[in-house]
């Protein structure tokens, strides 16, 4: 099969995370010569696909998810049964990533790799909370000494075009609560109560929105963000016994999760109050002349013309593990305008490109 008709099929699988409706077993097959190690854990099902080509030169992973969020309401046609209409094949994780995953199987069969080891990494469990998904195959690689150097995560990472932009890192993720603890009380007599919003309401102004660290030229500020905040009891007769405020940080590697936590400790200074706070996830970067950036931007620019930019936008992805690990990561994949969204599609030529550019990327490493 090709990568079109490769699409095709992984779209019928119903892999809703952390599912993976025997999709993995059917890519085990479909790359008959890679040596594949099933990885389950919790429920999560994970696929390490590895071939090794000689002892000695990199080691290079192509890592993605075949799970997908719920389909919802509103399909022009079922999301499950794919379509191609109009230059494009419309399906649940057209784009988000199931084209990433058929673009690399592609490209890998017939590869002439010249390093030592390639490698597919595939978790059923990164749209969800991804507990035991990639990171679980990053464990049993560790413990089997075969790590790559580098990888590449077929995500969904072009703006308008495809070749437009080359994720190199991603901002973490910082969520928080306060709690501040009053006395209830009646607001006719309001030197009985301690009324906990007017106790915090001088330290609100420097909480929202407010830039933990400048930004750099890679990552835009890391800004804390008010989520939601509560207290009282819905009447205009009482004052509250204590205020609940919700906040999150996506923070670039410049703002760790104690500066967080202690800026919030001095403006809170004072104040009876709880502070809960963790990192979801960390941030990371790849830096621009990194092997696996410059050798993905040659393939890109020789494929389709375009220059890309390297950007650090969105939300969290699995490549965070992998730098974890040590290992030089960087993502790209086609067009994100519709992930998640009703009537989710994908460009077949896009499809189409990013073979050659994994099959460039792959001969040229």
């Amino acid at each position: 099969m090709n990568a079109k008709e490769l699409l095709i099929e992984l779209l019928k699988f119903k892999s809703i995370t952390p599912k993976d409706d025997g999709i993995l077993n059917f890519i085990a097959l479909e790359l008959s010569d890679f040596e594949a190690f099933f990885v389950e854990k919790e429920g999560v099902k994970n696929l390490l696909l590895t071939k090794k080509f000689q002892d000695e030169g990199d080691h290079l992973a192509f890592c993605g998810h075949i799970d997908v969020v719920p389909a919802g309401e509103g399909w022009q046609s079922d999301p499950f049964k794919p379509v191609e209409k109009d230059g494009f094949i419309y399906a649940r994780g057209a784009q988000d990533m199931k084209s990433g995953v058929a673009a690399f199987i592609d490209a890998v069969k017939n590869a002439n790799f010249k390093g030592s080891r390639l490698s597919l990494m595939l978790t059923s469990d990164e749209e969800g909370e991804a507990k035991y998904g990639t990171l679980e195959l990053l464990k049993f690689m560790q413990e089997e000494n075969i790590l790559p150097d580098f990888a590449l995560v077929g995500e969904p990472t072009c703006e308008k075009y495809l070749g437009d932009s080359i994720k190199i890192g991603r901002r973490g993720s910082i969520n928080g609560k306060i709690l501040i603890r009053g006395k209830q009380g009646h607001v006719a007599y309001p030197e009985k109560c301690i009324n906990p919003i007017h106790d915090f309401s001088h330290a609100l102004k420097f909480l929202a929105g407010f830039d933990l660290d400048p930004g750099s030229a890679d990552f835009t500020p890391s800004k804390i963000v008010i989520t939601d905040i509560r207290g009282g009891l819905e009447v205009c007769n009482v004052t509250p016994n204590d205020l609940k405020l919700m906040f999150n940080v996506r923070n670039s590697p410049d703002t760790t999760l104690d500066d967080a936590k202690n800026y919030i400790d001095k403006i809170c200074h004072g104040l009876n109050y709880e502070l809960e706070i963790k990192q979801s996830s960390k941030p990371f970067l790849t830096h621009h002349d990194n092997k696996v950036v410059q050798k993905l931007n040659e393939s890109i620019q020789k494929i389709t013309q375009r220059v890309p930019s390297f950007n650090t936008k969105g939300g969290t992805s699995d490549a965070r593990f992998l730098a974890e690990f040590g290992i030089s990561v960087c993502e790209f994949g086609v067009c994100n305008d519709r992930i998640h969204a009703i009537d989710e599609r994908v460009s077949v030529e896009d499809l189409e490109k990013l073979c050659e550019i994994y099959k460039d990327f792959i001969e040229n490493f």
